[in-house]
């Protein structure tokens, strides 16, 4: 144990305002994990006015900061932050961004689109090169594992996954030996299904009846089951929900879901909330990380959302 801790670093974590609650979490799972303070202020014009706390104390060590990209608003404060630091003469630069919010706008269709991923990609890219060389860039779930090739080499993307924390998870339920996965798409299932090799398979799929598209089984059988639906995210939740009502009509016992990343724009996430006074709601559980701290606040303490936390996680990454 003293030959491994002697091969661990110290760690100045510093982290945006919506992530103080994760950082601590963080923190508190490794001695080597030392939370640092940014002022984050504002001048009357509403641009930033910030300060980084102890700046001189960084030279020569390893520094890391914890960021959410919630909303356009607060992607430039940050970035303003994630710009300097490597400058103050850190060994190493870290940037943990648990949620790429761009993601899922990876390609383009038609001449006109926008892949506003390669665009968030291209800014990252640019953070300055430390003492230590290029960034390191922690990532959870990215939408698809492609993406690595938008950025640069002065950064260097590592993509960590919330599904062995969602397997343990799955181990503690009293039903643990009925558990079948669905994927809600071809795409969730080529995005995750080598790390869920172990457990039974349903595969559903969109096809087109007349003007509409319809969820439908496309392999698998769910009948006398609990059946988790796996995903990367959720924003509205419309496909999560037919999904649930085509496993439902093929006989699952239960059906839950699990993204890691709950986005639910508009305060999409009370579709799934459990009704009072009603003896069947539609899903068992439904399993998010705090990817995305603003919903973790919003759904606490409500039925059926369970938050895992990805600190243990994040903790290890910044060993990396």
């Amino acid at each position: 144990m003293a030959m491994e801790n002697s091969r661990k670093k110290q760690v100045y974590l510093f982290y945006c305002d919506e992530c103080e609650d994760l950082a601590r979490k963080v923190a508190s799972q490794s001695d080597f994990i030392n939370l640092q303070t940014i002022k984050w202020r504002s001048f009357a014009d509403g641009f930033p006015n910030i300060f980084i706390n102890n700046a001189q104390d960084l030279r020569g060590q390893h520094v890391a900061f914890l960021a959410s990209f919630s909303s356009q608003a607060v992607i430039f404060e940050q970035l303003s932050v994630i710009y300097a630091l490597p400058r103050l003469f850190v060994a190493s630069f870290t940037l943990v961004l648990p949620f790429f919010p761009t993601g899922s706008f990876e390609r383009m269709e038609e001449e006109g689109d926008v892949a506003t991923a390669f665009t968030l990609a291209r800014m990252l890219t640019n953070i300055p090169i430390s003492r230590g060389g290029p960034t390191s860039l922690v990532i959870y779930d990215i939408h698809a594992l492609q993406e690595r090739f938008y950025f640069g080499d002065h950064v260097l993307p590592v993509f960590e996954t919330g599904i062995p924390l969602l397997k343990q998870r799955l181990h503690q339920l009293s039903d643990s030996d009925k558990i079948v996965i669905a994927f809600p798409d071809d795409g969730a299932w080529k995005r995750f299904h080598k790390q869920l090799d172990r457990f039974p398979t349903v595969v559903c799929a969109k096809v087109r009846e007349g003007d509409k598209r319809i969820v439908r089984i496309k392999e698998g059988n769910p009948s006398g089951c609990h059946v988790v639906i796996v995903d990367d995210l959720v924003q509205s939740g419309g496909t999560l929900i037919e999904c649930q009502k085509v496993l439902a009509a093929h006989g699952a016992a239960k059906v839950s879901a699990y993204v890691t990343h709950g986005v639910f724009p508009k305060r999409s996430w009370e579709r799934f909330m459990h009704k009072k006074d009603c003896s069947e709601n539609a899903f068992a559980y439904f399993w998010i990380t705090d990817s995305c701290p603003m919903t973790v606040k919003d759904i606490a303490n409500k039925a059926p959302f369970e938050v895992i936390s990805l600190a243990g996680s994040i903790a290890d990454a910044l060993q990396i």
